[in-house]
């Protein structure tokens, strides 16, 4: 076995968990997780080894969504894409509604967050990682991904409860 084929094996469910998150589409998933490793591929030579290597995989398949969202002519941003599941079938269209206003109301405010604010949120939020995962990713505690987490969402809420307070 060689050694990208232990890296693919290691690392495909990550980031397909990932860009299942974000499209909240099994096939797509697949199709861009598949791309990325090939992607991935191409360049290994090129990988520093500055980051965690899930951390990297995950950047090309995020930028790989990125291309493949902007070419479908669905969006140009990942903060164009849902925070949250997709509304279940009892919902009524006014909680629909209410839900979409919500999750397009933090992924505005989640723009704005600090860069490892808003990384530590997503690998939380969209990859499902612990925090021991994230700490690893970053090279730090688990007490650090956990307060880093925390502080995000912390923020995230006292922008949005501005926001109100404004209108």
């Amino acid at each position: 076995m060689t050694e990208f084929e232990k890296i693919y094996r290691t690392y495909f469910n990550d980031v397909f968990l990932y860009i299942r998150r974000l499209s909240n589409d099994e096939h797509i998933a697949e199709e861009i997780a598949s791309e990325a490793f090939f992607k991935a591929m191409r360049s290994i030579k090129r990988f520093r080894g500055d980051c965690d290597i899930r951390v990297w995989l995950c950047q090309i398949a995020k930028n790989c969504y990125l291309s493949y969202l902007k070419n479908a002519g669905r969006t140009d941003s990942i903060e164009d894409t849902e925070l949250s599941n997709q509304p279940s079938q009892a919902e009524t269209a006014e909680e629909q509604l209410v839900r979409q206003d919500e999750a397009s109301q933090i992924q505005k405010l989640l723009h704005d967050l600090p860069e490892v604010y808003k990384e530590v949120f997503m690998w939380r939020v969209f990859a499902e990682l612990s925090f021991r995962q994230i700490a690893e990713i970053f090279g730090k505690t688990e007490n650090w991904a956990c307060v880093t987490y925390h502080r995000a969402r912390k923020m995230i809420k006292e922008k949005s409860e501005a926001e109100k307070n404004e209108k």
